[in-house]
């Protein structure tokens, strides 16, 4: 994958993180269970991870 799409690819994680991490804050704020987020959460900083290694090993 060229650095333009990885560049792009990692903005769109980020953005996918944040909006669970809001949905995380509304489901814990009115005592649901978080869980499912936070796990969706921990896939996504483990998938953003990957992708900056890799445009690291492409710079």
């Amino acid at each position: 994958m060229s650095t333009a799409n990885l560049e792009e690819r990692l903005a769109t994680l980020k953005a996918d993180y944040m909006k669970y991490q809001g949905d995380l804050e509304k489901v814990e704020s009115t005592g649901g269970d978080g869980g499912p987020i936070e796990r969706q959460l921990c896939q996504l900083e483990e998938e953003i991870q990957k992708i900056r290694e890799e445009i690291r090993s492409n710079g």
